[in-house]
């Protein structure tokens, strides 16, 4: 059930037999949530943290005039609260973009892991910096970069996050979010989406139909974007 998350996390160090086990054992509940519900509301204390199983979440926000901004995206094999295990109450909203598959670690568990386990809790621990790092350079983009170059980072972003766990096929990979969906993560209008889609096509960087991207020229893409994957750590190394 959970070998997204060993993809995940054998990506940066190795991870041993009893510590393979010791999740297993901490993630034993599955559920499935439908595109558009809410996996956990603002407000909400919760007891678990959520893995992403299969499928596309996000965090978000609401403002006061009733706009959805769109703060994080998460793919399969990662996390998208373990923070709730120290903050405790949310501050943000976590709404399945599609239909998800998600399992469920106790707090309770991850305690355990936190005092037993240090390298495994080193792991996790990671795994939220890694989070943080992708925010960091979502705001550099959002703030310093053309809504085209922006467009293209996330992409190449993606690309990388699910090649670590096997949702790449070639350079192409399943992508149901809609425009709408889009343009509220980069906090355009749907028609202004549509016309930075529309650009990235143009210049012949990817193409974009049926719920799937196609890179056509991973280099021209990634300069265009100026992309530089350190912040993701993709590296295995002792931690």
């Amino acid at each position: 059930m959970i070998e997204p998350l060993l993809l995940n996390l054998e990506q940066r160090d190795r991870l041993s037999d009893d510590e393979r086990e010791m999740l297993r054992m901490a993630i034993t509940r599955e559920r499935r949530v439908a595109a558009q519900e809410d996996i956990v509301t603002e407000g909400d204390r919760p007891l678990t943290s959520s893995l992403l199983l299969d499928g596309f979440a996000a965090r978000y926000n609401i403002t006061g005039d009733g706009q959805r901004q769109l703060t994080s995206l998460h793919v399969a094999g990662e996390f998208i609260d373990l923070h709730a295990f120290l903050v405790k109450t949310m501050d943000h909203g976590i709404i399945a973009l599609s239909p998800c598959r998600i399992a469920m670690a106790d707090h309770s568990a991850l305690k355990t892991i936190t005092e037993s386990a240090p390298h495994l809790a080193r792991l996790l621990w990671l795994d939220t910096l890694v989070q943080a790092a992708i925010s960091r350079q979502w705001i550099v983009a959002m703030g310093r970069r053309s809504r085209a170059a922006h467009l293209a980072q996330i992409i190449c972003e993606l690309y990388m996050r699910l090649q670590i766990v096997n949702r790449v096929e070639g350079g192409s990979f399943h992508f149901p979010l809609s425009q709408t969906q889009m343009a509220d993560i980069m906090g355009l209008s749907t028609v202004h989406m549509n016309r930075v889609i529309q650009e990235l096509r143009a210049a012949g960087f990817v193409t974009w139909s049926r719920e799937r991207i196609t890179i056509l020229d991973w280099g021209r893409l990634q300069r265009f974007a100026e992309f530089d994957p350190a912040y993701l750590n993709i590296r295995s190394e002792p931690r």
